[in-house]
């Protein structure tokens, strides 16, 4: 198997891993805010700290990974990442909590815009959205996965063993990576220079501009701003996902915990598909199309249709059917997923990494909006269901973001 698949085979693991970490928080919520006496407002910070810690530091790290290379990047990334992990579960208090998964974020911060730097390093641009897609439906696995793995480790040995297994699978990956990854394809041993000339077929080379008029192209450019945007409503949709959805399955909808395991995973389990058929829509269409449609045309489609589900789903009195169509959601969303990866590598070029933080920056905060308003809607409302709508409602705006959005426009210092 050429080398290019093996690296992508690895990190794919590290999607698993990354999204069974980050999953587990939600899986455990309940357990956690039982045994901590948390209000529900309290469980939003939680989750928010993570989501602020991880945004803030998105384009710092990006751009550390499009100058020192990704290898040792993801690296402190993960190990970091994997050691709070560990200490959440020896977390007491509220506040012992927040710091723990704050420095978590700060820990995780840049994982998938260096991972954008080993994509764009390692394929030519011609399977960039294919290898995107997998990255991300790994995520799905992790995040399919995470229920039934955090439940059965939850129920024989208490929600705290949950984050010290996730951690030590960290630790692990972030070992093999040091030994083994190269971040240039021509340092790696035993691959062919018949592969090294395809991945380097349309490959951009390192940039030498200075990080600070980077940051300021970034924060001139409109068609940044716009990927920016669009990411930022995109997250409000995912993060309700990974965070809230365990708790409105058991208190909006009476799901009992015996049916939460698959309940929570299957927008996960639908999201594979919508990543695979995201990823591969994207390039057929570039093909047919041109960049700028086999971008924007998959990415408004999948963004519009995530949010007009969650809108949909609040208002379906039946329980089984309601989760399903919300289920549905996710696998639109995640039809989008990849393309908005791909497309900040094409409009990155050789500062992939630094506009890839932006995007996830902008994410981030909307994560981290979305985490802390649920429970405060929650709180004022009495309503599960007027949350979800509100989400859906931005998702769908981030949808027509895509207009605005043109990968062919590449930044330029």
């Amino acid at each position: 198997m050429n080398k290019r698949y093996w690296v992508l085979f690895v990190m794919a693991l590290f999607s698993i891993i990354t999204y069974l970490d980050r999953t587990s928080i939600s899986i455990t919520g309940s357990a956690i805010t039982q045994e901590l006496n948390l209000s529900e407002k309290e469980f939003g910070w939680i989750l928010g700290s993570f989501a602020f810690a991880y945004g803030l530091f998105e384009i710092p790290v990006g751009l550390w990974g499009d100058r020192k290379g990704p290898k040792s990047i993801l690296f402190r990334i993960v190990l970091s990442w994997s050691v709070f992990t560990i200490l959440t579960g020896f977390s007491t208090t509220f506040t012992m909590l927040f710091i723990i998964r704050f420095l978590f974020g700060i820990g995780e911060a840049g994982a998938y815009p260096n991972a954008t730097i080993v994509i764009s390093r390692w394929f030519p641009k011609s399977e960039t959205g294919r290898a995107q897609s997998f990255i991300w439906i790994a995520s799905r696995i992790g995040a399919a996965l995470a229920p039934f793995l955090s439940l059965f480790i939850m129920q024989t040995y208490g929600w705290r063993y949950v984050f010290y297994a996730f951690g030590v699978l960290g630790i692990i990956w972030a070992a093999f990576w040091g030994l083994w990854f190269k971040d240039e394809p021509r340092d790696m041993p035993h691959i062919s220079e018949k592969e090294i000339a395809h991945i380097e077929q349309g490959r951009e080379l390192k940039s030498g501009g200075d990080s600070f008029s980077i940051v300021l192209k970034i924060l001139k450019d409109p068609n940044i701003w716009s990927l920016m945007g669009m990411y930022h409503c995109l997250l409000y949709g995912a993060y309700f996902y990974l965070s809230w959805m365990p708790k409105y399955l058991k208190n909006g909808r009476g799901i009992d915990d015996t049916q939460i395991a698959f309940l929570a995973s299957l927008p996960f389990i639908l999201g594979t598909v919508g990543c695979f058929i995201g990823g591969f829509s994207s390039d057929y269409i570039t093909k047919k199309r041109g960049l700028k449609w086999g971008r924007r045309a998959v990415g408004m489609f999948g963004l519009v249709m995530s949010g007009l589900c969650m809108l949909t789903a609040t208002f379906i009195p039946d329980t089984t059917t309601s989760i399903v169509v919300l289920a549905f959601g996710l696998a639109f969303k995640d039809f989008t997923l990849p393309v908005s990866w791909a497309t900040s590598s094409d409009i990155g070029g050789q500062n992939a990494g630094a506009v890839a933080g932006a995007m996830g920056m902008a994410g981030q905060l909307g994560s981290t909006i979305m985490s802390i308003a649920f429970g405060y809607i929650l709180a004022a409302t009495g309503s599960w269901d007027i949350p979800v709508r509100i989400i859906g409602c931005i998702v769908i705006l981030g949808g027509f973001l895509w207009l605005r959005i043109d990968p062919t426009k590449k930044i330029t210092l």
